[in-house]
């Protein structure tokens, strides 16, 4: 999600020796390599798609795992923050390793904050974010804006872990955020609330369960597409892009407006997005945006991998041939 700050620090901090012991208890077994074969990164799934630690979709009703249940004070962590709570991880770091610099993209990562609790980490672990960067300090709680190129540093022998919680927000936590403090303001005045393990606290906490459209509305397409081109770079190509999106976003009203999310449409919508992509590839490979990532690339992960649920395409394979009357 993009933010008004590389980093904004929330005004809340938890005891990362508690946590760290209960991670301890959980043993090796539950860790997993990362997704994308990341080297010297691992992760253990707390919140995952349909409760399932195997599971490493962002898409699906996103419930807590086995491994969660066993964490009371971790439980109370993610609770006290208010929030509708996405895909959450505990995100491990080898020592000499790092999260190499890329930019989150996809759709799932358009309307969703990723918040940080450090749990094992040491003072020369970077965290760069655009042109600022900053260590994240054991018990501390972070978000950063994942529309920027970033990437972790890990220069020391110890494994660096995070508590790592993906989230579109909440009022509690939208509460915490209108008293948060960006990274390169004074802390003067500022302080934050120790939250300590409390047997007593409450760890009950709402997991998200809608993520992906069955069919894009042209409302949310047009905002995408908008907030993309918005991003872009100079370039002799940008007006043929912005007339192609333009075109789409009135194909889509139509469709919309014929078939909704119906089964039926399923064909039209399809062939306007081939159609489309197609089209925009031909143009706008080349197109930087700020970022530095490509306008082709953001379109296809925001808009046309998604626009269209995959399991729409295969409801309307499975549609029965239509008879005639005698």
């Amino acid at each position: 999600m993009q933010l008004d700050s590389p980093f904004i620090q929330l005004p809340v901090r938890f005891d990362a020796d508690v946590l760290a012991a209960e991670i301890d208890a959980l043993g090796e077994t539950p860790w997993r390599p990362h997704p994308n074969g990341l080297p010297g990164n691992s992760a253990l799934p707390l919140v995952s798609s349909e409760g399932d630690p195997t599971r490493e979709v962002t898409w699906g009703p996103m419930r807590p795992t086995a491994y969660l249940q066993h964490c009371p004070y971790l439980q109370q962590v993610m609770a006290s923050l208010g929030t509708v709570v996405g895909r959450t991880r505990l995100m491990r770091l080898s020592g000499h390793a790092e999260v190499s610099p890329h930019v989150d993209i996809a759709y799932y990562w358009r309307q969703r904050m990723r918040v940080h609790v450090p749990i094992r980490t040491q003072p020369t672990v970077r965290f760069i974010c655009g042109d600022d960067e900053i260590n994240m300090a054991e018990g501390e709680c972070w978000i950063f804006d994942t529309w920027r190129r970033h990437r972790v540093l890990n220069d020391a022998v110890q494994s660096r872990t995070h508590l790592v919680l993906d989230t579109v927000g909440g009022a509690g936590f939208f509460n915490l955020l209108s008293q948060s403090r960006p990274f390169d303001e004074p802390t003067n005045g500022w302080s934050t609330r120790y939250i300590g393990p409390d047997a007593t606290a409450s760890t009950k906490m709402a997991f998200e369960s809608v993520n992906l459209p069955a069919v894009m509305t042209p409302w949310e397409m047009r905002e995408h597409l908008g907030f993309i081109l918005g991003c872009a770079m100079p370039h002799p190509q940008l007006g043929q892009a912005n007339a192609l999106c333009a075109q789409l976003i009135h194909q889509w009203q139509a469709l919309w407006a014929e078939h909704g999310e119906s089964v039926a449409g399923v064909p039209a919508y399809s062939a306007a997005m081939t159609a489309f992509e197609q089209s925009l590839s031909a143009c706008a490979r080349q197109i930087p945006l700020h970022n530095q990532s490509g306008l082709f690339d953001c379109i296809k992960s925001l808009v046309c991998q998604v626009a269209l649920d995959e399991r729409m395409r295969r409801s309307e394979s499975r549609e029965p041939a239509a008879t005639t009357g005698a």
